[in-house]
Formats: C-alpha cells, structure tokens, sequence
C-alpha cells in the first residue's frame, strides 16, 4: 500500500523549489555579461543579477601585479557611490580583508566570518554602513595565484541576511558570478593593453619565442635574421610593454592573456 507524502515533507519540497527558481533565472541570465560590450552595460547586467539573488550591491575587483613594484586594480561597482569613492580615496585595496581572502583561498566566505586584522578595521566599519553590513566574499581564482586574482563581493544592508538556509545555493551561483565577471573584465583589460601598447602580432609572437624558451639565436635562425635583430626587436617589445628585460614582458603578456 502507498503512503501519502507528508505535509512537512511537501512543506520543504516547496520551500527548496521557491529557493531554486530564481537560482536558475540567475544561471540563465549569466550568458549576458559576456555580451555586454561596454563596462556601463556589464554593470547594469550585473545590477540585474544582484536584485535577483537579493543583494542590495555588489562589487568585483581585479587585480593583477606585473612585478614587485606595479600593481592594476580594475573594478566593477553596483552600490553605494559613498563606498566606491571612500575606497578609491583611501587606498583601501592594501587594506581590504576581501582582497586579502581571495589571494588566499577559493571558498566563498560571510564576511562576518573573516579575519579581520587592526589595519583592516576602517575598512570593514565603514562598508557595514555602506550597503555590506552583511556580504559573502567569493574568490575568483587564476593559475596565476596572488599576481592575478578577482573577488566578487554580494552586500546586505541587513545584518545576517546571508545566515539562511539557501546560502549553499547562493555560493554557487555566486562562483559562476564570479568567474563571468573576471572573464569579461581580463578580456577589456587585454583589449587595453593592446590598444595602448600597439604591439603587433609579430612581437607578440616573438614573446610566444621567448616564453617557449628560445635563445635569441634560435629565433634568429626560425626568422631568417641576425640576432641582434632579435634583441633589437625585444627592446622595441619592452618598451611598449614598459618592462625592464624580456622575462617581465613575458609575465605581463601572460598575466594579460596576450600569450
């Protein structure tokens, strides 16, 4: 004999529905960051996105550290306009505990679960006034660890809003959030650093050489030229890449996709 459901069993059946639906409306939507084509558009897409997963804002950073002395910071903001500029204004990325996270680890974290040292505690007071007295952190991880690395921060102005059940599905959709903003803003940061170097697809290539290893012989040998005109032509590649030597400009082709 069959036995009818129970009702609290129905119960959590519907609630666990009710919690997907617009998990899935989010999933579906994330295809349109890829075709936003200016960071206006990116924006207002992921605007969109945070009032579907019920964030009052948002931030993404990316960051990425050619050497030991430059270091580019690129954002995308969908919150309080007091908070992008308090942040801009005081430098806070060498003071930012999210920041720190994601150089760190992959998990999406509460904030409220960060360790947060004394330098840190500007930081954190004030974005808990700015539209993040509750947010979750999600790391956006490269194979290039901490030289290029992204965070997505979801914010409440509730505090506890990110303490319910749902959490768990918040995180995921979160990480694939995350990784489609990083992937679109690295792509426009490329695209800058093409345009504004105007390295062509021959110095490009001739990094491709020195990436792979080749002495300055051997690339002569492959192009039909003198090595000196090799090294002449890396200099030329430096100097647009603003790098010291080679291997920095292979970091930076690498670390910006152009290889």
């Amino acid at each position: 004999m069959s036995s009818s459901p129970r009702t609290a069993d129905l119960s959590d059946s519907t609630a666990q529905a009710d919690t997907a639906e617009p998990v899935l409306r989010v999933v579906q939507y994330l295809p349109r960051i890829r075709q936003a084509g200016s960071a206006e558009s990116a924006v207002a897409v992921f605007r969109h996105l945070l009032g579907m997963l019920g964030a009052d804002g948002g931030i993404f950073l990316s960051v990425i550290t050619d050497d030991a002395m430059r270091t580019s910071v690129r954002s995308l903001l969908a919150c309080d306009p007091r908070w992008v500029i308090e942040y801009s204004r005081d430098g806070w990325h060498d003071r930012d505990p999210w920041l720190r996270y994601a150089m760190d680890c992959q998990t999406p974290v509460r904030s409220a679960e960060l360790f947060v040292h004394p330098w840190e505690e500007e930081f954190a007071m004030k974005a808990s006034t700015l539209g993040f007295a509750s947010a979750v952190v999600v790391p956006a991880p490269t194979s290039f660890g901490a030289a290029r690395v992204g965070v997505l921060v979801l914010g409440s102005n509730n505090a506890g809003h990110y303490d319910g059940e749902d959490y768990q599905l918040v995180q995921i959709v979160a990480r694939a959030l995350a990784m489609e903003l990083h992937e679109w803003l690295l792509r426009t940061i490329r695209d800058d650093l093409l345009a504004r170097s105007r390295i062509t697809p021959d110095q490009i290539e001739l990094l491709r050489y020195e990436a792979a290893g080749r002495s300055s012989k051997s690339i002569a040998a492959e192009l039909g030229i003198n090595p000196k005109a090799v090294d002449r032509r890396f200099q030329r590649v430096c100097e647009k890449l603003d790098a010291p030597d080679r291997r920095i400009a292979v970091r930076i082709a690498r670390l910006y996709d152009l290889i």
